[in-house]
């Protein structure tokens, strides 16, 4: 089944299969690691629900919400 980062609970793990988005955001979510392929787990939401912390490549990785909705997962 297939997600965006936002929608995923916490402990819940997926792959990336997509990446939404202009050049610029594109560009900085690949520096970041989210690439095609990757392994993502959320770990937890902030208390007021922005931003959003995840475990990708042994880092943890805090992305705001607005950023989080162009990446799509294959959740298991």
């Amino acid at each position: 089944m297939e997600k965006r980062l936002t929608e995923m609970d916490a402990g819940e793990r997926g792959r990336v299969t997509r990446v939404e988005g202009g050049g610029a955001l594109r560009r900085r979510m690949m520096d970041m690691g989210i690439v095609r392929g990757a392994e993502i787990e959320k770990v937890r939401d902030a208390p007021l629900g922005d931003p959003v912390e995840f475990l990708l490549k042994g880092y943890n990785l805090t992305l705001r919400r607005a950023e989080a909705e162009h990446v799509w997962l294959e959740v298991r």
